[in-house]
């Protein structure tokens, strides 16, 4: 499933981050620390959907916009 199927609150693992056509996206991505295997969960989206706030281990919060969401395959916990 993709990050952005997540429900708020959910908890998943980064599978993949897929490249195709988006690979300047998969790049600053993993530069954020967002790689396979890292555990994550969904605190909420706007309004609109766009962007969405995630959490990564204890700390770190970050927002992604929808179309960076997208590529994000995970695996619910």
């Amino acid at each position: 499933m993709l990050l952005t199927e997540l429900g708020k609150k959910e908890k998943a693992r980064i599978v993949r981050i897929k490249r195709q056509g988006r690979a300047d996206i998969a790049v600053r991505l993993t530069d954020m620390g967002l790689v396979k295997g890292v555990k994550l969960e969904l605190i909420r989206r706007a309004p609109l959907g766009d962007p969405l706030e995630i959490k990564t281990g204890n700390f770190l919060l970050l927002s992604l916009r929808r179309e960076e969401a997208e590529i994000i395959e995970v695996e619910k916990l």
